[in-house]
């Protein structure tokens, strides 16, 4: 990235800095102290640039059991990311501020333009509060108030006619590769879905991590139409389970926005060939692919990649193959997804709440 040459204005960064190991070969301490680590290398490689990180559900220990108070590894964080964040985003982020209702990870902050333009709000979230391995927050409505809060700023922005970016790790919707499943738990599902079809007129973009594998999604209204652009950005590490046939490349990405209203208009994806680097023993980053070009596609927008899944969606679709090439980055070019695989990509990309996802799973014919 720093070798690009591309003018970058901030970084989005969406967490799970400590690996993937059984609980007992880590602690609390290691957890703060590789998350340290990384804001370090971080800075170090982009001392000048505005970075805007979330937590992952690995960034605490034991995995997953994020709380909904003031911790440890949240006070810890909070000053590793102290200098890129406002004072207001830290108090809130670990509940430091007099009067302050809400804790648990999560903070917003404006991104001032050196153009002069409107600013940017990203507002962070710790979607790993709606986890479902997250046995803390099992029963409760809404966890460490997010959902309140969440609404408030949004609200704010409406209001003030901001446009928002909203990230975190775990993504919302269903998993592309497991049929039936929501990353986060079903009732939070539906409720964040809610809330980003509520206020789509206010948020450009969402962002997410966590499945390490490269993903759109639409977020469609009640009656249809696209209102929003969702995108799972894959990971720097591989990962594979003992049932999955796919790992992933690592990769890396960069959006170009519009300066003006920061809707999305392209990205660029770069991986590495981790088969080719072990056997050379070198690293060498290449481009993967140029979103609108790969896909015949305008910009970014709603409407796009609408139109971008309903090519996917045609039986025996080229494109789709590429899609999925690209959602493991490159891993295989002999591993192929049909039938049943292509159906959960399919509804997985349009389909984010639970009735429209289960009507597309049982049309699921169409796709063959």
């Amino acid at each position: 990235m720093k070798d690009s040459k591309q003018e970058v204005s901030f970084m989005i960064w969406t967490g799970d800095s400590p690996p993937h190991v059984p609980v007992k070969e880590l602690s609390t301490k290691l957890v703060i102290s590789i998350i340290g680590n990384m804001t370090s290398t971080i800075r170090n490689f982009f001392p000048d640039l505005q970075v805007f990180p979330a937590l992952g559900n690995h960034d605490y220990w034991p995995q997953d059991q994020l709380p909904v108070t003031t911790s440890e590894v949240y006070n810890a964080v909070a000053d590793f990311w102290n200098p890129w964040l406002t004072d207001e985003a830290i108090n809130t982020f670990r509940k430091d501020g007099v009067g302050l209702l809400f804790t648990g990870g999560f903070y917003t902050q404006l991104f001032e333009s050196d153009d002069g333009f409107q600013p940017l709000r990203i507002i962070s979230l710790n979607t790993n509060l709606y986890y479902s391995p997250n046995s803390v927050t099992v029963n409760i409505t809404d966890p460490a108030d997010q959902f309140a809060w969440l609404e408030g700023i949004l609200e704010t922005s409406s209001q003030k006619k901001e446009k928002v970016y909203i990230i975190g790790h775990v993504p919302i919707g269903y998993l592309p590769y497991a049929r039936n499943t929501t990353a986060i738990r079903e009732y939070y599902n539906e409720r964040l879905v809610k809330i980003f079809r509520n206020y789509s007129s206010v948020i450009a973009g969402q962002f997410f991590g966590h499945t390490h594998r490269d993903s759109i999604m639409v977020l469609l209204d009640e009656e249809g139409k696209p209102v929003n652009s969702l995108f799972v950005a894959p990971a720097v590490t591989p990962v594979k389970s003992i049932w999955q046939m796919e790992s992933n490349n690592p990769g890396v990405r960069f959006y170009q926005y519009d300066v003006l209203d920061y809707n999305l208009l392209d990205l660029w994806q770069f991986y590495l060939d981790l088969r080719d680097a072990n056997k050379k023993n070198e690293s060498n980053w290449k481009l993967e692919y140029i979103l609108t070009k790969a896909y015949g596609i305008e910009d970014l927008k709603p409407e796009s990649l609408y139109e971008m899944a309903k090519q996917l969606s045609v039986p025996h679709s080229m494109l789709f193959e590429q899609y999925y090439s690209n959602f493991i980055v490159s891993y295989d070019k002999s591993i192929v997804c049909e039938e049943g695989c292509k159906t959960c990509q399919i509804c997985a990309i349009q389909y984010l709440d639970y009735s429209s996802y289960t009507d597309c799973i049982n049309r699921d014919a169409i796709w063959r």
